[in-house]
């Protein structure tokens, strides 16, 4: 897309390349657009429209990616813990509805037996589990019958609050508690009616091992922690993040649902987690997990790092071709206007050439009246040497030889400057007087001045010096702005050039004129080539495009105000110096 070795357009390099390249003619050049400024614009523009989806959909696609994760291990966990709800319920209700029917299936007086209660107990062992030992309480609360590993012959429950539980209920399943052995233990016991009213209760032991076992056997991915608490949140079995047997987790719990919840949450170091909560059935349980971060996000992050590379590398390749795409096309528009450039400068001298012949009529007038006196006088000096022999001292011969010599010189003087005018030469500085320019130019349109009525006012202040500039291109200039005055008035009407000092270094001359004024919505698009407001009356749009390249390339600078049916105001400023780019280039001409 650009030329070889070179990764930046032509308009960005500081040594901007101008003008005529097929004639070989160097002279200072004026872009007509901001090349830069369409450049960067067209580069953002691009930029956003194609990379803005991209890292919106990526984004999106990134956030909905990880909250459908995070509700898949929402989820899964929800399983888990329903899970091991039902099978921590099933062990408890299983081993309960033994107890309850050896209370059944057995009398008070056999079970008062240590011998039968102790084969009770061998039983329910090698068919459950986890059973520690057993005991028989009365109804006051005398342990009568007790066989296990520990010496709580004859002990006394009465006023141990399971104790007051299982009148009510019929059954118990405890919380971890330490009791008579000082060991954290959890207890199973059921209650049977005798014939006389009263009642026993047949009480067990859990192993609290075997139960733990239960919970160990329920998978948790990364840091996850399951583990039972009493209604006050107390840890009732051992917990790896949380503390010891018997601490207080820091979470909120909900005793009165009977379904699986979940919900966020913090730690006490305020670290956020998941826990899920589950309602063990009849018993002082509540099942919890704790998962501290989330290894199912983690794996995410590290796919979405990733995935985040490719979209910046993608990024980078996608901004490299929007670069190169919009470098390759404003550098074509360019290269354009370079030879839009070169074009205008031929329409230029076709546009002199054009008020050459709008001229002719002025000049025509102007030659044959010199001639219409040479061809008068030289009749009469032949009629006069025809019937004179001595002439030789005759005044009046004398006069009427000067004045066909004066009439003779006024037209090679016009005929001189008209060929000046039309002739297109490289910039040529030399010093100029302004009044005399502008009074040149008013020379050629003073015929059509008198023809349309028209009053010309020139104010010329006397502070206004000689100064280096391009005769010829100043010529052009007035003339083009006068030009499109007389146009923009009808029958009669003023114009006014007022030349005076802008500074210490500038000279400013305006062009007034009374005709119809120019539209506010049209000032932009004034030097703009082929814009015109004249187009049906003939206007090509040209002219004060042209115009405005001249005056650049003199060094100074054109601005206009208008308005509707007042009047048109055309402000030229001139440095008293010439460009430096231009001095430049016109030594190097006349150095080759």
């Amino acid at each position: 897309m650009l030329k070889a070795g070179r990764f930046f357009p032509d308009f960005l390099r500081l040594s901007a390349q101008a003008g005529d390249q097929e004639g070989g003619q160097d002279r200072p050049f004026q872009q007509s657009f901001d090349f830069r400024r369409i450049w960067r614009q067209a580069i953002i523009v691009t930029s956003l429209v194609a990379l803005v989806p991209l890292v919106v959909i990526t984004l999106v696609n990134y956030k909905l990616t990880r909250k459908s994760i995070e509700e898949e291990d929402i989820l899964r966990t929800l399983r888990v813990g329903s899970n091991a709800k039902h099978s921590v319920s099933f062990f408890l209700s299983e081993r309960l509805s033994a107890l309850t029917f050896i209370a059944m299936d057995n009398s008070f007086d056999s079970l008062k037996n240590p011998e039968r209660l102790r084969g009770i107990l061998e039983t329910l062992d090698a068919s459950f589990n986890g059973f520690v030992d057993l005991g028989l309480i009365d109804q006051h609360g005398e342990q009568l019958n007790y066989v296990g590993p520990y010496a709580l012959q004859a002990k006394q429950y009465g006023d141990q609050p399971w104790f007051a539980e299982i009148q009510r209920q019929g059954f118990l399943v405890s919380e971890m508690i330490l009791g008579y052995r000082h060991q954290p233990h959890m207890v199973l016991a059921a209650r049977q009616k005798m014939a006389d009213g009263g009642f026993f209760v047949l009480r067990a032991t859990i192993d609290s091992t075997r139960f733990i076992e239960t919970l160990k056997s329920f998978e948790l991915m990364g840091r996850g922690d399951l583990f039972l608490v009493n209604r006050e949140g107390k840890l009732q079995t051992r917990s790896h993040y949380e503390g010891r047997l018997f601490s207080k987790v820091p979470y909120a719990i909900e005793w009165s649902s009977e379904e699986t919840a979940i919900h966020h949450d913090v730690t006490a170091t305020g670290e956020p987690v998941i826990v899920c909560a589950a309602k063990i059935p009849d018993s002082p349980f509540i099942l919890m997990i704790v998962k501290r971060g989330n290894d199912l996000i983690r794996f995410w992050r590290n796919t979405g790092l990733v995935l985040m590379a490719f979209v910046g590398l993608s990024i980078i390749v996608i901004l490299f071709v929007i670069f190169s795409v919009c470098t390759h096309m404003v550098n074509s528009m360019y290269q354009l206007d370079l030879r839009q450039r070169a074009t205008m400068r031929d329409v230029e001298q076709y546009n002199k050439l054009a008020s050459i012949g709008r001229l002719a009529a002025g000049v025509a007038h102007e030659v044959n009246n010199p001639l219409a006196i040479i061809n008068e006088k030289a009749g009469l000096i032949k009629d006069i040497f025809s019937f004179t022999d001595t002439y030789a001292k005759d005044e009046k011969i004398i006069g009427l030889i000067d004045s066909v010599l004066a009439s003779v010189e006024r037209c090679g003087a016009i005929t001189k400057r008209l060929l000046s005018f039309a002739r297109h030469m490289d910039s040529v500085f030399e010093e100029v007087r302004l009044p005399v320019v502008i009074d040149e130019v008013l020379g050629f349109l003073k015929k059509e001045a008198e023809y349309r009525g028209i009053n010309v006012t020139v104010k010329f202040a006397n502070e206004v010096p000689p100064f280096r500039s391009d005769r010829g291109k100043l010529q052009q200039v007035f003339l083009n702005l006068i030009n499109n005055a007389f146009a923009a008035m009808d029958k009669g009407g003023d114009l006014v050039v007022d030349v005076k000092m802008d500074g210490p270094a500038t000279i400013r001359a305006c062009v007034i004129d009374s005709g119809s004024g120019i539209a506010r919505e049209n000032l932009d698009k004034i030097f703009e080539p082929f814009f015109s407001t004249k187009t049906k009356t003939g206007g090509t749009g040209l002219g004060l495009s042209i115009t405005y390249g001249l005056v650049k390339e003199l060094g100074g600078d054109i601005q206009v105000d208008s308005a509707m049916g007042v009047g048109t105001v055309f402000a030229v400023t001139l440095p008293l110096e010439p460009p430096q780019k231009s001095v430049e280039k016109s030594d190097g001409n006349s150095a080759r």
